[in-house]
This record gives C-alpha cells, structure tokens and sequence, in this order.
C-alpha cells in the first residue's frame, strides 16, 4: 500500500488498467442489479412483467437423400462391449500362436482391439534393429517419441541405449529391440497388470519367432514381466538366468533401463559391468 502513496506510481497502475479495459471500479461485493430493479419499481408501484419468451416455430429439418440411406448407429444397449481382460489375453495367446513369422505377428498386432491402450497411442510400437541378431533387448513399454516415430527406444532413454551399446561394440545392426507392451501408456503411465497381462503373449511369440541367443531385459517391469520374478532390479541385475520361451531356455541378463540411468547417472558402472558380462556371453558364444 505504501507503494500506492507515490503519485507517479498510482498514475501508471490507473493507466494500465484502463489500457486492459477496466474503465470502471466496482464494490469489493457483487450487486444483484436485477433485484434492484424490481425494488425500485415496486416503490414506484409498476407490476413486475414476466419476460418475455419469443416464440419459435419449430420445423423438421430437411434430411438429405445420403442421410436416408446411412445406417443408423445402433442403441447403447446393442453396442459390443469392452473385451474382458481374461478374454483378450486368451485372444490374445490363440492370435499370436497363429503368427509363423515376424510380420504375420506385427500384421496380427496392428488388427487387435483387445488392449485399451491402442486407442489412446498414435501407432503400434513393434521393433526396431535386426530380427536376426544373436542379442535381443526388450524394455517396458513405449514413450512419447517412441509412439510418434514407431520404433522403441529413439527418445533421451534411447539415445543412452546406443552409446551404452557403442561402448561393446554394438549398434541397432547387431541387436533387437522391442517392449514388452507394444502401445504407449497415456502420459507414459506405468502400464497396469491388466494390460501387460494382455501383451504378454505378444512378445513372447516375438522373442520365439526372433530366437537370440541371449536377452538382456531393461529395466524391473520386463525382467519380472518375462522372469516371472518379484525381486527389483538391484537385485536382479547382473546375473545371467534364463528364459523359457517356446520350450527353449535362452540365456538372460537383467540389467537397468536407460531411463532409470538418465536419473541415476552413478549407477552406470553398474549397467557397466553388465554390458562388459553380455559383451563376453556374445564374443563365446
């Protein structure tokens, strides 16, 4: 207030408002102008009037010849329901068995409704690198970039994903990428157990069709996911297990997802070692 006390001060507020358009001061209380008026008529004894309501003619609108022929879409009561999770992760196991190679499994994912998720994402996220590389990474599930671009891992978690994978020698020629959930969350939420459960058929028929030798696992969803383990990732990474995949046991490293290092840079040593453990299994195998 005591800023208010200089003249010059004062001046240019008063002039800012009236710049914005506020030319006139008003109460710190609203005012009921319309009760007011009534007041003021009622002492000068003029009845009040209802108000008036224009009549409108209400006429049916012209429907044009397209129109007519159109289908009507039908009431809500005979509208297909939303698939139950159960029900789409048992479609969801018989559509990806059918898929005998890579593309059929990509064709049969591009034409599957049982997972929310594709209709809030822009596109299918399937892989990205080669399908016939000895190394196989699959992380959680796509980010913003990822879902414009369609391909995994092109982001900032990416972008650490291909020098960690430089650093032994490698790059997308060498190696194949894909997600264990193959739509973006809304908002990059954590996909819910529902949803994965849905998924999951999906990736594993892609691990089987893509047959690594070995696969490395980003990050504690798609270890636990492909694992069936409850351990978090400090626990899990950095020692070899395997994966039962269509009755093959393939070799798997668990280590920490490129997100997780981009906010936890002095684990890298550890992601490190894991890389150098992966490096060695490829150069014996």
């Amino acid at each position: 207030m005591a800023l208010l006390a200089d003249p010059e001060i004062a001046a240019s507020l008063l002039r800012w408002h009236l710049d914005a358009g506020v030319d006139l001061a008003l109460d710190d209380h609203p005012h009921d102008r319309f009760a007011e008026s009534r007041e003021q008529s009622a002492r000068r004894g003029v009845p009040e009037r209802e108000p008036l309501r224009p009549h409108v003619e209400r006429r049916p609108l012209p429907i044009a010849e397209e129109d007519m022929r159109r289908p009507r879409p039908a009431p809500a009561a005979q509208r297909a329901a939303p698939v139950a999770p159960l029900e789409a992760a048992e479609t969801a196991r018989a559509l990806a068995a059918s898929a005998r190679t890579l593309d059929e499994l990509r064709a049969v994912l591009e034409s599957f409704d049982g997972c929310a998720l594709k209709a809030t994402a822009t596109r299918l996220v399937f892989a990205d690198g080669n399908p016939q590389a000895p190394l196989m990474l699959v992380g959680e599930a796509p980010g913003a970039d990822e879902d414009r671009q369609g391909k995994p891992f092109i982001g900032r978690a990416g972008r650490l994903l291909d020098k960690m994978l430089l650093a032994i020698g490698l790059d997308r020629r060498h190696v194949y990428i894909a997600n264990v959930v193959a739509w973006r969350p809304p908002g990059n939420r954590t996909p819910t157990p529902q949803e994965t459960a849905i998924c999951l058929p999906f990736i594993q028929r892609q691990i089987e069709l893509a047959a690594p030798r070995l696969l490395v696992t980003l990050g504690a969803p798609s270890t636990q996911t492909l694992l069936g383990v409850k351990d978090g990732i400090m626990r899990s990474r950095g020692r070899w297990t395997s994966c039962s995949i269509g009755g093959r046991a393939i070799p798997t490293l668990p280590t920490l997802h490129p997100a997780y290092l981009l906010r936890q840079p002095a684990h890298k040593r550890l992601a490190w070692r894991d890389l150098l453990a992966v490096k060695k299994a490829l150069d014996a195998s």
